[in-house]
Formats: structure tokens, sequence, C-alpha cells
């Protein structure tokens, strides 16, 4: 398998050539939707479609989960229609942002719900969250179950 021994190194942003750390966010504006297509892209970062064609394959941003605040929280829901999406729904409203969800099957007419959400863009506390959360019609039980 071509590529199959290639070795990856981890390196800091700012001690890369302006050719590949450009070309990094050329591919990121792609995938926000920021530039339509790659030229789009290229010239709103200032390098040559050469440029992005040869690195574009070599190059990759990192997701840096230390650089966020993050909380789980542990939900029971009960189990009728449209109770997850208030969920969603309300942390969304208070710009909580969601990186994963996970629903148990619903037993005894309630299942359990654990979402990670990045609250560092959040414009409520995180107890003004759970509290939130806790009246909406449906939501049986919250709790925070960590934190980083």
């Amino acid at each position: 398998m071509p590529g199959h021994n290639k070795k990856f190194y981890m390196v800091r942003e700012d001690i890369l050539p302006d050719s590949i750390r450009k070309t990094a966010q050329a591919k990121e504006m792609l995938v926000r939707g920021e530039a339509l297509n790659i030229q789009e892209a290229v010239d709103g970062v200032g390098i040559a479609r050469s440029t992005f064609y040869k690195y574009k394959d070599g190059v990759f941003a990192i997701f840096n989960a230390e650089s966020m605040e993050i909380v789980n929280i542990s939900l029971l829901l009960k189990h009728v229609p449209g109770v997850l999406s208030v969920v969603l729904n309300n942390i969304a409203g208070m710009n909580g942002n969601i990186l994963t969800i996970n629903q148990n099957l619903p037993m005894h007419g309630a299942a359990y719900l654990t979402i990670s959400i990045s609250v560092e863009d959040m414009t409520v506390s995180v107890d003004e969250l759970l509290r939130n959360l806790a009246k909406l019609d449906g939501v049986l039980e919250v709790e925070v179950v960590g934190k980083s």
C-alpha cells in the first residue's frame, strides 16, 4: 500500500513555511464553506494553485481539544417524540457547541443521553445551562459527568 510507511510529525504552526501553513488555511476555508472552490481559497490566503496542489495531500489540521472548555452532561429523557430536538435546540440557543451525542435505547419509557458540549462561547454559565435543561418538558434528570 503506497504511503503505508510514511512518518508523520506534529509541528507548531508558527515554525511552518508560509506555503504549507497557507495550504492548510486554504483547505480549512474549503471545508468551512468560506471559499467555493480552490481558486477562491488560494486567492484568499495568497498562494498559487500549484503550491496548494503540491502540499494539499500532505498537510492536515489537528483538532486541539486541550484548548477547549468541554462539559459532558448526562440526561434522562422521556421517550416521547421531539424531546431530544428540544434539548439540542436549547443548547444551541445558548451558543453551546455540541461535539458528541450518545443516546441509549429507551427502557421503561426513558432513555439516557450523554452530550459533550464546547462551552467556551456559551452565553450562560454551565449551572444556568443545567437549570434550563432541567426545566424542559420531557427532561427527567440532568447532571455534569465530566469537564475538561
